[in-house]
């Protein structure tokens, strides 16, 4: 191992604004709201996520807002599956080729599988939910923190998506929850670990962003105490700024934990 993968960086060292960001879970939702956004900024981004045509979209989306932006150049498709150890491997491989670096990994992928009592859960659904949610959050985890040692200058930050699920689970929703609780532990630890290589990271706990996988919530969602509510959404939008926020801050601060959520939603006290 070369001196300048074994050694940290100085403290003396300025931190660096990152340029370049890689979200999983690109295609849809918050992940294509914050490639939107991150475009917007200038950034180059790195779409991941399991169909290429819904990245392809989401390129083209921003190339006919900002035409004269250079977004072809300051953009790169990767299909991939996160709980694939070889994908994720290729997908950073890639990002390297391309932009020579990884300032930001926005780690996003993650799904919801059918909301039942826990005694109805089947394995299937409980090991997809740990496999995507947990699994392929930890795979982009320890790829990010292999580029970012190796990289020069060191370092660089990595945010996971969490949800409110993380602090406050809903019912129904064991694997789910319990995925999102296990990403605060990774979180974490990943901050702890990465101190010595300048690699900083958070976690952002997102609820109620209108997405496609909160559409649910405006016909009504089932609480805790049996009742089905209408829940109020926010614009996805919000969290995307939150998480270009986040990420544009200099390696020396880190916001370690955020919750944006929807103003009037059934999460403090008692709803």
């Amino acid at each position: 191992m070369s001196d300048v993968l074994s050694s940290p960086p100085s403290s003396c060292v300025p931190s660096r604004v990152p340029r370049t960001v890689l979200i999983t879970g690109a295609g849809s939702g918050i992940g294509r709201a914050c490639t939107l956004t991150f475009l917007r900024a200038g950034w180059s981004v790195v779409l991941a996520g399991r169909r290429l045509e819904r990245l392809q979209a989401v390129i083209d989306e921003a190339g006919a807002a900002q035409p004269e932006a250079g977004v072809r150049e300051r953009t790169l498709a990767v299909a991939t599956d996160v709980t694939d150890e070889a994908a994720v491997a290729a997908l950073f491989a890639a990002a390297r080729e391309r932009f020579g670096r990884v300032d930001v990994l926005f780690n996003n992928a993650g799904i919801f599988t059918q909301g039942v009592s826990i005694e109805d859960v089947t394995l299937a659904d409980w090991q997809r939910s740990v496999d995507t949610n947990l699994t392929g959050m930890f795979l982009c985890t320890r790829e990010a923190f292999r580029t970012m040692k190796a990289q020069v200058p060191q370092g660089g930050r990595i945010i996971h998506n969490g949800s409110i699920s993380a602090q406050v689970p809903r019912p129904g929703s064991v694997a789910y929850a319990a995925t999102k609780h296990a990403i605060t532990g990774l979180t974490r630890t990943a901050a702890l670990d990465g101190r010595t290589w300048n690699i900083a990271v958070g976690q952002i706990d997102i609820g109620n962003a209108a997405s496609d996988m909160t559409a649910a919530m405006t016909a009504g969602i089932r609480q805790a105490d049996g009742s089905l509510k209408v829940e109020p959404v926010m614009d996805v939008q919000h969290a995307a700024d939150a998480v270009l926020q986040m990420a544009a801050l200099p390696l020396s601060a880190n916001v370690l934990q955020m919750t944006v959520m929807a103003s009037a939603m059934p999460f403090v006290g008692r709803g």
